[in-house]
């Protein structure tokens, strides 16, 4: 199985689970499973973590091949999760929809659905929502699969000791 990361999955272990100085076997690990070709992500999905301009922005510099990008069925899965996400069952404000189609979560879903990857994700899902289009929404509604970061971690056999 190989899995693409929500750059939340990266924020959020930087500043809360995973600190660099603290753990530096958690990101050893993410280094090592992109070299296998394991774990991913995708070019708008660095691109946000770049503009953060810190610490995981850095890190993030050396690790290019990590990074996708789009390419023509990438695009065709991108126009079938525009068409889910304006479809006639769906209730967003066209605020939220113009922020989802304008961020790294749409190319990743779009990315996962054409390539056969997992998403990794820390949100959750809330199908009733109208002002924010959620990943693991938007991926049950395309059929991808997601997972959180630490049942990936699991999943792959990561032992930090």
């Amino acid at each position: 199985m190989a899995y693409l990361l929500d750059s939340d999955v990266l924020i959020r272990a930087k500043r809360d689970h995973y600190r660099f100085g603290t753990f530096p076997c958690f990101w050893d690990w993410v280094r090592a499973k992109s070299d296998e070709g394991i774990v991913r992500s995708v070019v708008a999905i660095q691109q946000e973590v770049l503009n953060g301009g810190d610490e995981l922005a850095t890190w993030i510099r050396d690790l290019n091949e990590m990074f996708l990008a789009p390419d023509e069925a990438t695009a065709n899965a991108a126009r079938r999760l525009s068409a889910w996400a304006q479809g006639p069952a769906r209730i967003y404000t066209p605020a939220a929809l113009a922020e989802f189609f304008a961020s790294g979560d749409y190319w990743l879903i779009a990315h996962a659905s054409a390539h056969d990857f997992t998403v990794v994700t820390m949100e959750l899902p809330a199908p009733l929502a109208q002002r924010r289009v959620k990943i693991p929404d938007a991926c049950n509604g395309v059929g991808v699969a997601w997972v959180n970061p630490f049942e990936m971690l699991e999943r792959e056999g990561a032992s930090f000791v």
